[in-house]
């Protein structure tokens, strides 16, 4: 199994160009204990503060060497597809190949606003872009009259990319429109794994495998990353959730604040027994990933700590128990085939 740390900043009482430094500095530390990739998320309101993730990631690429660059997601149907390709192009070949996108019609309403699209228009914008991109990474010169974007006609898109062949994945929450259209084009499928129960995020994957053979792909070509709503480790279950319950209780505020209802629980037992959060000693944590697995048979697992809330030490302690204790376990028991579509490790 590979791994994939997403930060997760709840605070807001920091000021935004100290926040944006710590994603930096997160991920620099990521790779230095062992991750495979780091993510940042595309959104444009509040609370988050990642508004570009090309501009992150790309400076992330100058202090980094080996670690696979995630945008968690991308929501490529706001953008003009032409200027994302240059972004993200561009940050290919700064990182010498290290992209993978991630992408997504979008959750946040405000964020949509912003940019004119509407619940009626987002999902055809996003089918429409993905399309155009796709065109600009293959080809040297693109013609395109779509009904959403405006027309291209002999578009030379640059830089040309670093690598030739981006593998595009698609995150979904629940949307089986999305696995859909992730199987349809033969694209891996990366699920959220937020708050709700196993049995909602089995169901999505499940389709798209489905729908991975129907359209005529390899069933074995199917390619699954799942997230989870967290993680906190300790020598013992009963440290673990003490240390963790601040951060949960943060967590549930902000969003009570921001995005009501996603979080469905009003206690950190409910939270932990109920959700994806993987919140326990090292063994509680493998078995629960083993879980999950059974049911989506992903090779990519992405987590996240709460370090603005916790301790730094506590925080940088239970990244190195999981490196120390659970990732070994996990890359044993849940081999997985190489991250990025190039082939390379």
């Amino acid at each position: 199994m590979k791994f994939l740390l997403l930060p997760h900043l709840p605070r807001q009482d920091k000021p935004d160009h100290v926040q944006i430094r710590e994603l930096v500095d997160y991920a620099v530390f990521a790779e230095e204990l062992g991750f495979d990739g780091y993510g940042i998320g595309e959104r444009h309101d509040r609370p988050a503060v990642s508004s570009a993730p090309p501009v992150i990631l790309a400076h992330i690429a100058a202090k980094t060497s080996g670690i696979r660059l995630f945008t968690a997601v991308t929501t490529l149907g706001m953008l003009d597809p032409l200027r994302a390709f240059e972004d993200y192009s561009t940050l290919d070949n700064i990182s010498g190949g290290r992209l993978e996108l991630i992408i997504g019609k979008g959750g946040y309403p405000r964020s949509a606003q912003l940019f004119d699209v509407t619940p009626e228009t987002q999902w055809a914008r996003l089918q429409e872009n993905y399309a155009i991109f796709r065109r600009l990474w293959t080809e040297d010169k693109v013609t395109w009259q779509g009904t959403l974007s405006r027309p291209l006609t002999d578009a030379e898109p640059l830089p040309r990319p670093y690598q030739r062949n981006l593998r595009i994945w698609h995150g979904s929450g629940s949307s089986l429109d999305s696995a859909d259209f992730a199987a349809r084009n033969g694209d891996p499928i990366f699920s959220s794994n937020g708050s709700g129960p196993l049995k909602r995020y089995a169901k999505l994957i499940h389709h798209y495998r489905e729908r991975f053979a129907a359209y005529g792909h390899d069933p074995a070509a199917a390619l699954v990353g799942a997230g989870t709503a967290g993680y906190f480790a300790a020598r013992t279950s009963q440290e673990a959730v003490a240390k963790y319950t601040p951060a949960f209780e943060a967590r549930l505020a902000i969003n009570k604040r921001y995005d009501a209802g996603s979080i469905r629980y009003e206690t950190v037992e409910e939270w932990i027994e109920h959700s994806s959060v993987l919140v326990g000693s090292p063994q509680q944590v493998i078995d629960k990933v083993l879980t999950q697995h059974a049911q989506f048979g992903h090779e990519l697992l992405h987590i996240h700590v709460d370090g603005d809330i916790l301790d730094r030490a506590d925080y940088l302690d239970t990244l190195e128990l999981f490196f120390a204790e659970i990732a070994p376990v996990l890359r044993r028991e849940l081999p997985s085939r190489p991250l990025d579509a190039n082939g390379s490790a």
